[in-house]
């Protein structure tokens, strides 16, 4: 879809700077030319601007005459999006405009991410900076770098850098719902080196086994849904097929291209040596059928795609390098013995995680390799204890590990003013009761209430499905209904009663 029949959705103000985020590339920490573009933008409406010291964007507008004495308001979103991209898919994040199509009242980015999140949130911020009818009090748009990979424009946001009182944030993914808290977190990456062993012997052959087909998506939000994880089911496989066949020797593994991403796909390669390695591989490649159908049957419904194949070939001449045993060992032992997915659930709200841990990206070689753990949790502690367990985990193998990137939570405020005024328009607007959630994914808003404990926070948003995966699609009608709402709720604020 061309740039210029996305600006053909209704409201245009809103998808023509969508259009121009799906046409400039924004991986994290690659926002700096779609900065530089909205600067210049900004410039030609008359907006002022800064840049501070680790890349984040404010513009700022001067309210509405005779709206001078409303409360200032922020709105708030992040530059960057989540890159990834289906198997044979020929895309460079880096440098290709994101391709859209429209199916079913849906907007999709069918072999990649389509980069709604956040970018449809970043949208609405512009269209109401752009919008010469909209009354509204004082008006500041923070619009964040590398939040995909760490949150790391929040956390370098100067605690005196914001004016306004009241902030809503625009990355929350369900029309009518207003978001109140989130979870926190923390990596863990584990880092363990070796010196390879060599094999000299002939006729080895090599097997590829590759587990593809998973839905993936993102690492909180769709975390209780039993997804599966690509590097969690292939070590799961490898464990037992090394077991059972001792001949078989691991030279590498890798899995997962984004730390809150579930993984989609994760590939192994072997080699097998000593006496009959066809034998062996006959038999490797029956027990390979044997778990693809097992693991359909547990994740049916679910991930209903899932393929496990395994391709062998000879091995080329010469030396060969593996792990040594005892490297192998540790590493396909611990990695299935890892905690993935739901660890708690909330006793204070209902149906909502409180902890959890995806085990995102995996790569190791010959030499050693690294494994990133995202944990999440509502509350601190819980985050705290969980990665800890992981750092134990590891420990036994005397493998170090590094925490690092914790976030807070940001702890509901049920008596917020904001939030009822939100649910007020939305009332009126809409003729319809929205509802209130806590979310199990990382927003700023708690990093940002951190630095400014006063400021008043409501996040809400368009429907956005797959976010973080191929396919990512977002509901063009929820588009217009947001837009719809972020007016109404701006010229509520700027009134006098209010």
């Amino acid at each position: 879809m061309t740039l210029s029949m996305l600006s053909t959705l209704h409201p245009p103000i809103v998808w023509r700077h969508f259009a121009t985020l799906c046409h400039i590339p924004r991986p994290s920490k690659e926002e700096a030319q779609l900065r530089d573009h909205l600067i210049d933008w900004a410039q030609q409406q008359g907006l002022t601007y800064e840049v501070d010291a680790v890349g984040n964007l404010l513009l700022r507008k001067p309210a509405s005459p005779g709206c001078e004495s409303a409360p200032g308001v922020v709105l708030q979103g992040h530059l960057d999006m989540v890159c990834q991209k289906n198997e044979g898919v020929d895309h460079d994040f880096s440098r290709d405009p994101i391709q859209a199509v429209i199916q079913d009242g849906w907007l999709r980015s069918p072999g990649t991410t389509l980069g709604a999140d956040n970018g449809i949130g970043v949208a609405l911020a512009l269209a109401a900076l752009e919008d010469r009818h909209l009354q509204h009090g004082p008006l500041e748009v923070l619009l964040t770098v590398d939040e995909e990979a760490g949150m790391g424009g929040a956390h370098g946001l100067q605690a005196d850098w914001l004016r306004g009182q009241l902030m809503l944030n625009l990355d929350t993914e369900e029309w009518g719902e207003f978001y109140m808290g989130c979870a926190g977190g923390l990596d863990v990456d584990i880092s363990r080196t070796c010196s390879p062993e060599v094999l000299t012997e002939h006729g080895a052959l090599h097997l590829e086994v590759r587990l593809s087909g998973l839905r993936g998506g993102h690492s909180g939000v769709n975390i209780h849904e039993e997804r599966g994880n690509a590097i969690k089911l292939l070590s799961r496989v490898l464990v037992h097929a090394c077991r059972e066949h001792p001949q078989l020797r691991l030279v590498s593994c890798r899995g997962g291209t984004a730390r809150n991403a579930l993984p989609r796909e994760a590939t192994a390669q072997l080699v097998c040596t000593g006496a009959n390695p066809q034998d062996c591989m006959a038999q490797v490649g029956a027990s390979l059928k044997r778990w693809e159908q097992q693991l359909q049957d547990e994740l049916r419904g679910v991930d209903d795609h899932l393929q496990l194949r395994g391709v062998v070939t000879p091995c080329p001449p010469g030396p060969l390098q593996v792990l040594p045993r005892t490297e192998q060992a540790i590493w396909l032992d611990t990695l299935h013995a890892a905690p993935h997915g739901v660890f708690r659930m909330s006793q204070d709200v209902a149906g909502v995680v409180e902890t959890s841990n995806n085990v995102g990206m995996l790569h190791l070689t010959p030499q050693g390799g690294d494994v990133n753990f995202m944990v999440r949790s509502l509350r601190d502690s819980g985050a705290q204890a969980l990665a800890d367990q992981i750092c134990s985990l590891w420990r036994l193998s005397g493998t170090p590990a590094r925490q690092h990137g914790h976030y807070p939570g940001w702890a509901p405020n049920p008596g917020s003013r904001l939030l009822k005024v939100c649910q007020d328009v939305y009332a009126r607007e809409f003729g319809a009761t929205s509802h209130v959630q806590v979310i199990h994914a990382g927003l700023e808003c708690g990093l940002i209430g951190a630095k400014y404990p006063e400021m008043d926070m409501v996040s809400f948003g368009p429907t956005i499905r797959g976010a973080h995966a191929p396919g990512e699609g977002v509901d063009i009608a929820s588009v217009d209904r947001c837009w719809q709402l972020l007016r109404a709720i701006l010229t509520t604020l700027a009134q006098p009663d209010h």
